[in-house]
């Protein structure tokens, strides 16, 4: 069966004396890692975590949330990852949202347990160790030590392996329910895609809450090994890269460019690595140039996905990446990829008819791999889920060779004048200025348009720019309503865990 058990018994059949976990503390093969694995589902038995039940996991990246969730899945167990820097009362929402029996908190975030709306969850911890000292909790580390091994439960291809909650920047998050069958199959999906082998060593980058984490089922699936990274920054990514001889890893745009501004990149020795994935959001072809040029012996790989997914739906291959810069025809830089084996997707519009070859129109999807709906959100699911196919809330056109080309979110097209506005083109144009590092355009009310254009721009160190310098920049680029008229030179764009921008934070700042 297509589950993430079965998985994990094929990871140890196949490749049980290959390396699983790469860590500066531990080295496990796969063989020691599931007898780990078989010992904390005997863990979570202990503490009355059934087949079916939920539990959280607040923590940052580590090998031991890897065995966590493997041993959930080991056991038909259902873990639910939460976003670490959310706000006590968005945790308490997700942990009863999901109704989990038990949390298991990393040591640095037990302190969050002492706020108001989630001290009547101090009986219901434990803790999951990093060497910040002791805690006043139940230490995962001393149930294991006295565990015995569990042969866990089967589950069926159909049930919840995992719930992610969506960023909530549009409104409270929502439980997305990933089934085995949709974990597994996107995994088994991007095997061949990203040349996926037993020999990789990937790098776990994005935060294990967020589905782009899901990118390494493949990797288990292949019998890689994986490492972690507990939190981004530039020096700790590199270092990671050197130590580790990572061969494989997953960055959104923004984490690519802070990593290439490192003042002492060329120290590190980055030769291992093999294949830089990129999703998210797009990549100026100015920054892909400087990605290909900084990691030579790297392949450069786009992605795009949703968390409702499992996550990927499109790739944009290595080769395509290095035609491009090598003709210097940068278009197919601007698409999103083709859609991954399995995968139907369709360009339509308001009324759910397909819309004509080249036209804009929502991305609506079907396939293993897409979600079966919202946790608790018979509303939601009745809005994103029609006639079989999955509303992504993405607008997108696709050509005539099955290339599509994301545009913007649904929410984010910009109407001035009458007029659509695509951000992401206007982004793109403002990208091309020597002097801008990252940018932002959104929508903000106005009087005579409707929406007028506004930018939020992060100028490149040591340099200066002048709205009259943006505004000439882009004349003769693009259409003059497509020019932004109003814009702000920040330090920093506000961003989520992935490094992903947050326009609605601007255009809460700015909308007025």
């Amino acid at each position: 069966m297509l589950t993430l058990r079965s998985a994990l018994e094929r990871a140890e059949r196949l490749y049980g004396a290959n390396t699983a976990i790469i860590d500066r503390d531990v080295r496990f093969t796969w063989s020691e890692h599931i007898e780990r694995v078989q010992r904390l589902a005997s863990v979570l038995e202990q503490n009355g975590i059934s087949k079916g039940d939920r539990f959280a996991i607040i923590s940052r990246n580590s090998w031991r949330q890897f065995e966590l969730l493997h041993a959930a899945y080991w056991s038909g167990v259902v873990p639910v990852p939460v976003n670490y820097r959310l706000a006590p009362p968005e945790i308490q929402y997700i942990l009863d949202d999901a109704e989990v029996k038990k949390v298991f908190v990393e040591d640095i975030f037990t302190k969050v347990l002492e706020t108001k709306p989630l001290n009547a969850r101090k009986n219901s911890v434990i803790c999951i160790p990093s060497g910040a000292g002791d805690v006043d909790f139940p230490n995962i580390e001393d149930l294991f030590a006295n565990a015995e091994f569990s042969q866990g439960s089967e589950s069926d291809e159909s049930d919840d392996a995992i719930i992610l909650y969506t960023g909530g920047t549009t409104g409270r998050s929502k439980g997305v329910r990933l089934t085995h069958k949709n974990v597994f199959t996107n995994g088994q999906q991007n095997t061949g895609p990203m040349k996926m082998q037993s020999k990789d060593i990937y790098l776990h980058v994005a935060p294990m809450f967020h589905s782009a984490d899901l990118l390494g089922t493949g990797y288990t699936l292949a019998g890689a090994a994986h490492a972690f990274l507990p939190t981004f920054t530039p020096v700790d990514i590199l270092q990671a890269i050197q130590e580790y001889g990572v061969t494989s890893v997953m960055m959104a745009p923004t984490m690519i460019i802070l990593t290439l501004q490192e003042p002492n990149f060329s120290n590190y020795n980055l030769s291992s690595l093999d294949r830089v994935y990129y999703g998210s959001s797009p990549m100026a072809v100015e920054w892909i140039r400087r990605t290909m040029d900084a990691f030579p012996n790297a392949k450069i790989q786009q992605g795009y996905g949703l968390t409702e997914t499992s996550p990927i739906l499109t790739t944009l291959d290595e080769d395509l990446h290095v035609r491009a810069i090598e003709s210097e025809n940068y278009d197919i830089l601007k698409a999103a990829g083709r859609p991954l084996v399995g995968i139907d997707m369709l360009i339509v519009d308001e009324e759910g008819n397909e819309v004509a070859c080249g036209d804009p129109g929502e991305v609506v999807v079907r396939g293993p791999n897409v979600t079966v709906g919202y946790l608790n959100r018979p509303q939601e699911n009745a809005r994103a889920f029609r006639n079989g196919w999955f509303h992504t809330g993405d607008v997108g056109k696709m050509d005539k060779h099955g290339f599509m080309y994301l545009l913007d979110r649904k929410k984010d097209v910009i109407i001035t004048g009458g007029e659509n506005v695509y951000s992401s083109e206007v982004e793109a144009v403002l990208y091309q200025h020597e002097n801008i590092s990252e940018c932002a355009v959104v929508g903000v009310p106005d009087d005579k348009y409707g929406e007028a254009l506004f930018a939020a721009i992060v100028v490149r160190p040591g340099t200066v720019l002048t709205q009259e310098a943006v505004i000439e920049h882009c004349r003769g680029r693009i259409g003059g309503y497509k020019i932004p008229r109003r814009m702000a030179f920040v330090q920093e764009l506000p961003k989520s865990a992935m490094g992903k921008i947050l326009k609605t934070k601007i255009r809460e700042t700015y909308g007025e």
